[in-house]
């Protein structure tokens, strides 16, 4: 229905729902903390078992803490023969994020600390899904393909694993390190849209895959996580330098809007983006495709100067923008770009659940219960009388 009454739809914008000690972003300085160190200081010096080991146990591990959390993951990565056969039943059309909450689901079934609810548990529960997310997108695009999953390598790394359980090669070093770089800068965010509702979920002392299974939702939408899917589909409509400028003039004039660009919190360039650009770059010229890299900052360059000249305000480059080619290059399909953000992005949601759940002495969350402003319906702001069906 139209009228003129007017409609409260903040999204939540500006309102301060709880506290936090796992992560901040101040937006007007461009910074991101992971329990209070910069993010862009921990990239590609601390990896990403370190980051999982702040999120969840509040302080960064020394050699013998991190062999052990390494040992735990590694001993969680085969996934339950019940969880494969599940993922075996799947229509091959499935969307991948669909499919990974589904597995977050029928993961769930498979723990036996489903029922225990102590930090302790939780903590188990949150490694575990670490763990076996991986494995869940890795078999799905193997399942899908008409090929066997792989069994993970003991040897390998949480990120390197990760690849070889995709594509069946082991990765070369510099991947290895761009990519478990990428799964750092990826891994916790603050409040935004999956882990709010991860700890919404959480506060009504639902377990841990319930939580992570709602962010998952979340995430899978184009606003939030799909954006990085939607980054590369853009590249290569493009396809050439030459087009980027039509490209661009035309996506502004129709209202549209030129995906990795803009921020719901950051009013400068996205802090991780410039950090996975170099990276991009390089895979570029180890792969001999370097035009979507090419591509990218040229459509970036123009991108905010079209907008600057229409709006007369910039507009900043996001971590979705420069992800995009750089999974490309990694030979990740574009539509598990989004579950490759949620495998990252599982460290951070368990951290939030736990906070959510277990700060304090006791678990006693306040549960979340916003309020709604009624503006009425087709009968106006008074309430509608009853009318029998024969007489409508």
């Amino acid at each position: 229905m139209n009228d003129e009454r007017s409609i409260l739809n903040t999204g939540l914008r500006g309102v301060t729902i709880a506290t936090t000690r796992i992560s901040d972003v101040d937006g007007k300085a461009g910074k991101l903390l992971y329990r209070g160190y910069l993010a862009k200081e921990l990239a590609g010096k601390a990896g990403f078992e370190e980051i999982v080991h702040l999120l969840l146990f509040e302080k960064l591990p020394d050699k013998t803490e991190l062999e052990e959390l390494r040992s735990r993951l590694i001993n969680e990565r085969s996934l339950p023969e019940g969880v494969l056969a599940a993922l075996g039943a799947m229509p091959k059309q499935a969307l991948p994020m669909d499919v990974l909450q589904a597995g977050v689901a029928i993961l769930a079934a498979h723990d036996a600390d489903i029922r225990k609810n102590s930090q302790e548990a939780s903590i188990e529960m949150g490694l575990r899904l670490i763990a076996k997310l991986p494995a869940v997108v890795a078999a799905w695009e193997r399942i899908r393909n008409g090929k066997p999953p792989l069994e993970p390598k003991a040897e390998l790394g949480h990120a390197a694993n990760f690849l070889y359980l995709l594509t069946e090669k082991i990765p070369d070093e510099e991947t290895v390190q761009f990519f478990d770089t990428a799964l750092v800068l990826h891994a916790e965010h603050s409040f935004n849209a999956s882990t709010f509702a991860a700890r919404e979920v959480a506060s009504t002392r639902a377990h841990m895959y319930a939580a992570v299974g709602a962010a998952v939702g979340s995430l899978s939408g184009e606003l939030h996580g799909g954006a990085n899917t939607r980054v590369m589909e853009m590249l290569l409509e493009i396809g050439s330098a030459e087009k980027i400028e039509p490209y661009v003039n035309e996506v502004l004039e129709t209202g549209g809007k030129i995906m990795g660009l803009g921020h719901a919190v950051y009013e400068i360039d996205d802090p991780r983006a410039h950090i996975l650009a170099p990276m991009s770059k390089r895979m570029g010229e180890k792969t001999g495709e370097p035009k979507w890299y090419e591509i990218s900052t040229q459509l970036e360059q123009a991108g905010k100067a079209a907008f600057k000249k229409r709006k007369g305000n910039d507009i900043n480059v996001n971590v979705d923008f420069y992800s995009a080619s750089l999974y490309h290059y990694m030979g990740i399909p574009k539509d598990l770009f989004t579950p490759v953000f949620a495998i990252a992005r599982i460290a951070g949601w368990a951290a939030h659940v736990i906070e959510e759940q277990f700060a304090g002495a006791a678990p006693k969350p306040m549960l979340y219960r916003p309020e709604s402003e009624y503006v009425g319906n087709y009968c106006g702001p008074a309430e509608c009388a009853f009318v029998p069906i024969d007489q409508r």
